[in-house]
C-alpha cells in the first residue's frame, strides 16, 4: 500500500496530506460534534482561513452539515471515516511504526489507531472498534472463552463490541481475576458482562473480596462457584487487558498509605493483573488475588493488551517486560510516538 501511495503522490503531489488533513478533520467533528469552526480550528493546530476551505469542500460533498450550534457529520460522513480507517493507517506510517514498535517492546503485534487519548478521550473508542475488528479476524468459529480484566480502559473498550463478534461463534466472558476495591461500573464483573450484552455472548461472575488473609483465601478456591468460574478461565483463549500507572492504581483502590509508600520507595510505576512493576519490569509488590496470573498468560493463544496517551508510556514499557510473546498490544499514536522517541534500531 505504501509503495501504491508513494506513486500516487509522484503524479499528484499533495494528494496524501490532503487526504490526512480532510480525514483528521471528519474524525475530530465526530468525537466533538457539533464544533464550531473556531474550537475544531484550535484542536487541530489549523488557521480559520485553512479550516473554512476544507470544511467548505467536506459540505459540498455531502460530508458534514454546519448550523448554529456547530458542525456535525451526515450518514455519509460517518461511512466515508469508516472507509478510510485503513487507508489511514498507511498514510500515517502505522504499518512500519507498528512493526518499529512491536520489535522494541518484543512482542509479535502492534496495532496503533491515530490519536492521543491523553487529549482526547474518544480515540479509546477507536481502540476499542480496533478490537473488536481484531478479534472477529482472530476467533475460531464455536466457542470462546474470553478472560478480561477491569479498569476504566476495558470499560470504554467493551462498549465498542458489537453482535458481528458472536456471528458463528459462541462467545463466554469471564472475570479474569477476583474482585479489586474499584467503582463496581469499571470492575471485571461488570466489564464481563457489558461485552456479552453488547455482543449477544454468555457471562460468568466471580464474587472474591480484594483484601483477603491467606487462611480464607484457600478455602475459597474449593467453593464450588468459584471453583467453577477458575476452570473457566483456565480454559480461556483470549485475554483482554488493560496496562495502569502505579500510583494512580493504588489511589482508585484506596490502598492503604503505607502500601503507597513502599510503592513509591521501590519505584512502582506500572500495574496489570495486580502485580506492580518497576521500571525495569520487576515485581515490587503484588495483590493476592484469585484468577489469572502473568505466568499463566504464555499459555493462552490471544493475549491482547490495551493501553493508550503518551503519559501511559513508562507503565507500558515497563509491564511489557513480563508481556508474552503472542501479546497484541492496540494503543494510539500518543503513547506509541513517547514508546518510540529516542529508540534505535
Amino acid at each position: 500500500m505504501q509503495n501504491d501511495l508513494s506513486w500516487i503522490e509522484t503524479i499528484a503531489p499533495g494528494f496524501s496530506n490532503a487526504i490526512r488533513q480532510r480525514y483528521l478533520i471528519l474524525q475530530r467533528i465526530q468525537w466533538m460534534e457539533p464544533v464550531g469552526r473556531r474550537t475544531l480550528a484550535q484542536e487541530l493546530g489549523l488557521s480559520e482561513r485553512v479550516l473554512r476551505t476544507e470544511t467548505d469542500i467536506l459540505k459540498a460533498s455531502g460530508l458534514i452539515l454546519s448550523s448554529k450550534l456547530g458542525m456535525v457529520l451526515t450518514e455519509s460522513g460517518h461511512d466515508v471515516l469508516i472507509k478510510l480507517d485503513d487507508l489511514m493507517s498507511d498514510l500515517l506510517g502505522f504499518p512500519r511504526k507498528e512493526r518499529r514498535l512491536a520489535a522494541l517492546l518484543g512482542i509479535d503485534h502492534v496495532l496503533i489507531v491515530s490519536g492521543d487519548s491523553d487529549q482526547q478521550p474518544r480515540v479509546l473508542e477507536n481502540v476499542g472498534q480496533l478490537l473488536n475488528k481484531t478479534l472477529s479476524v482472530l476467533l475460531l468459529n464455536g466457542q470462546n472463552v474470553i478472560a478480561a480484566m477491569g479498569g476504566s480502559t476495558m470499560a470504554v473498550v467493551a462498549k465498542e463490541l458489537t453482535p458481528e463478534l458472536a456471528q458463528q461463534r459462541e462467545l463466554l466472558f469471564v472475570p479474569a481475576r477476583g474482585g479489586v476495591g474499584e467503582r463496581v461500573d469499571i470492575q471485571a464483573n461488570a466489564i464481563c458482562s457489558q461485552m456479552a450484552q453488547r455482543t449477544g455472548g454468555r457471562h460468568r461472575s466471580l464474587y472474591v473480596p480484594e483484601d483477603i488473609s491467606e487462611q480464607t483465601y484457600e478455602p475459597l478456591l474449593k467453593e464450588p462457584s468459584i471453583k467453577s468460574v477458575l476452570d473457566l478461565i483456565s480454559h480461556a483463549n483470549v485475554v483482554l487487558h488493560s496496562i495502569g500507572e502505579a500510583m494512580t492504581m493504588a489511589e482508585r483502590r484506596n490502598m492503604s498509605t503505607s502500601v503507597i509508600n513502599q510503592l513509591k520507595a521501590r519505584h512502582a510505576v506500572a500495574e496489570a493483573f495486580g502485580y506492580f512493576f518497576d521500571d525495569q519490569g520487576q515485581v515490587v509488590y503484588k495483590i493476592p488475588r484469585i484468577g489469572l496470573q502473568i505466568r499463566d498468560l504464555t499459555d493462552i493463544p490471544y493475549v491482547f493488551a490495551v493501553a493508550g496517551g503518551a503519559k501511559k508510556a513508562a507503565a507500558i514499557r515497563a509491564y511489557m517486560h513480563n508481556a508474552p510473546q503472542q501479546t497484541w498490544f492496540l494503543t494510539d499514536e500518543g503513547a506509541a510516538n513517547s514508546l518510540l522517541k529516542g529508540a534505535t534500531f
